[in-house]
């Protein structure tokens, strides 16, 4: 058994780590709150805009976009390009957040033959690089504050190569928070966009909107294409606060569960700690009364 001393030592060390894990805990906690309030101050932006969409489309259902999947088109599964924004942290300690998004990913790019990797997080840099895995652009800085200028630098470099035709589809892999305690890893499609997901909900007061007319200015075509564009970009930034917001969920998990077992530990090692107290001063008291018997037996 450790004597007394390095047991101390040892419940000190353990303190002092347990003071870090609830630091950052407090801090997730913050950044999550603030993360949340963004979102849901942009929420009703991006509603409309994609209430306006549902409109043009239900007006004119054979209008096409480059933006938009043309029903007609032939997919060679041979040659089809796709690409991935694949969203990471920019560092560990959050449980099992960035092993999951790494696993799913790299299921996927099996699956694709000829895949283009976009990477967001320095998790992410760092395991594909230990791994030779060639990635086409790393948007740094991105993961760990996501704000809606970060999100449409990123959409407008996707945006550009799919326009262009170098790019046939665009995923984002991602983590939801389905709820406080369940994350899931998830793969969105952001390019192109598929007309049957913009149903047209009327509001109270719409049922009539099939008999209006309706003019779009200079275009209904250019009206589309910039809804569109702003479509994307609002997407990509909800899937990347949606994935902040996961990352602190599951750090404030991982440093709640690590503080849990610190406790646990200081319970366990207060015990050992008392017994070797307890066994010092025994053997002390056992000393000295020997002592005295000793010099009791030589008068």
């Amino acid at each position: 058994m450790a004597n007394a001393r390095e047991i101390r030592d040892r419940m000190r060390s353990i303190q002092d780590t347990m003071k870090i894990t609830n630091a950052m805990y407090m801090i997730s906690s913050s950044k999550l709150r603030r993360a949340k309030k963004a979102l849901a101050n942009t929420e009703p932006y991006f509603y409309t805009l994609q209430s306006t969409m549902s409109r043009i489309l239900r007006h004119l259902p054979e209008m096409h976009s480059e933006y938009f999947r043309d029903p007609n088109a032939v997919v060679d599964e041979n040659t089809i390009r796709r690409a991935y924004v694949v969203v990471t942290a920019d560092k560990g300690m959050a449980g099992a957040y960035n092993h999951n998004i790494l696993r799913l990913t790299e299921e996927r790019l099996a699956q694709t033959d000829h895949p283009v990797l976009f990477l967001v997080g320095q998790v992410g840099r760092s395991y594909f690089a230990g791994r030779d895995v060639s990635v086409d652009k790393e948007f740094l800085y991105t993961a760990q504050d996501p704000t809606l200028l970060r999100a449409e630098e990123l959409s407008d470099y996707v945006i550009d190569l799919f326009i262009r035709g170098e790019l046939d589809e665009v995923y984002v892999i991602y983590t939801e928070m389905v709820s406080p305690m369940v994350l899931e890893p998830k793969v969105r499609k952001m390019l192109p966009l598929d007309a049957d997901a913009f149903p047209w909900e009327p509001r109270p007061g719409e049922e009539g909107l099939n008999q209006q007319k309706v003019t779009y200015v200079p275009s209904e075509a250019q009206v589309l294409s910039y809804l569109a564009e702003g479509y994307v970009k609002g997407a990509v930034f909800g899937t990347l606060v949606e994935s902040f917001c996961a990352e602190q969920n599951a750090r404030m998990m991982a440093m709640d569960a690590a503080s849990s077992n610190a406790r646990d530990m200081l319970k366990a090692l207060s015990l050992h700690y008392n017994r070797a107290r307890q066994a010092a001063i025994t053997q002390e008291i056992t000393e000295v009364v020997g002592g005295a018997q000793r010099k009791a037996a030589e008068r």
